[in-house]
């Protein structure tokens, strides 16, 4: 799976650079953690095969002891980035009990390419329109005199906004910059995600989000924006920075809902918004016989955690 620096990827809309770890469509550029980015080129290189739950462990994981869980939270964070609909894939599809596949047209070329080409096509654009004449030395005098007054122009006016800056900064040394903190005791619940093999229970995942903003609503002290807040986010592709930005808090909890026959799996997890590291996470594993009890009860075991979590994040501050 190894490329050269210069190699960039077509895969469906997106341009990939592994080399600087951006993607780009349309203008639109997103940059893809080290982990994400070699999940997406072992899923493009092996394109349109499936490719198991053990293969991305060894291959994007390797030298690191973690569970499957990882990969399915992986996955779920490039969908998001990639802008793809789990239920209707266009670039990653889930294969029940064997794995994922990339289903997106995968292509390469070497990112030198084009700019090779154009610069070839504008050299013969130019040597066809330079007319071998002896006055040619000083037509191109004439064509760069302005050309030399227009730049001269716009560094004396870079130079006259500076000294008027560093000249009112000098004049105000007092004058800070504001930093808006968020309440450190604050949090938003994200909808949780349906990561069941066909996705049907994505009624009792958004009934696990509404039972734990219900929960943690009720800790004394604690901020936590209501469920329309919440929801307005579900199946957007907005960065967790700028969701607890908009919502007014320090904390975000996400997690997602899974299922091996008649027993549930859900996966919690705390994220500080001001840095993006995970500070708490923890998976439930209950029978699926009662839905209402067993949303009230991994609800109220999280709620305990982040209680003492982000009381003890706020006193060490």
């Amino acid at each position: 799976m190894e490329r050269s620096a210069t190699t960039v990827l077509r895969i469906g809309a997106w341009s990939v650079d592994p080399a600087s770890g951006q993607i780009t469509r349309d203008g639109e550029t997103a940059r893809l953690e080290a982990r994400a980015m070699r999940l997406l080129l072992c899923l493009a290189e092996r394109a349109p095969a499936v490719v198991s739950i053990d293969d991305l462990l060894n291959q994007v994981w390797s030298g690191v002891t973690v569970s499957p869980d990882s990969v399915y939270q992986a996955v779920t964070s490039l969908r998001r980035v990639l802008g793809d609909d789990p239920k209707q894939p266009t670039y990653i599809a889930t294969v029940p009990r064997l794995g994922y596949r990339m289903v997106a047209t995968v292509s390469r070329q070497s990112d030198n390419e084009p700019a090779l080409h154009t610069d070839s096509s504008q050299a013969s654009e130019s040597q066809s329109t330079t007319p071998p004449h002896i006055d040619a030395p000083r037509s191109r005098l004439r064509t760069a005199l302005p050309w030399a007054v227009g730049v001269a122009l716009c560094l004396a006016l870079v130079i006259t906004a500076f000294l008027s800056h560093a000249k009112a900064t000098n004049n105000h040394p007092s004058a800070t910059p504001v930093v808006v903190s968020q309440p450190q005791k604050s949090i938003a619940v994200l909808p949780f995600l349906d990561l069941t093999n066909k996705m049907t229970e994505e009624p009792f995942a958004d009934g696990m989000t509404e039972e734990l903003i219900d929960k943690l609503s009720k800790i004394p002290g604690l901020r936590v924006p209501s469920p329309t807040s919440s929801f307005y986010f579900k199946d957007k592709q907005v960065p967790v920075a700028e969701i607890a930005k908009a919502l007014g808090v320090a904390y975000v909890l996400d997690g997602s809902v899974r299922k091996s026959g008649a027993r549930l799996r859900v996966a919690a997890r705390l994220v500080r918004a001001d840095n993006g590291y995970v500070v708490w996470t923890e998976t439930y594993d209950r029978p699926f016989d009662d839905i209402l009890m067993v949303q009230d009860d991994i609800a109220g075991e999280v709620a305990k955690a982040m209680s003492s979590s982000i009381t003890g994040a706020s006193d060490q501050r």
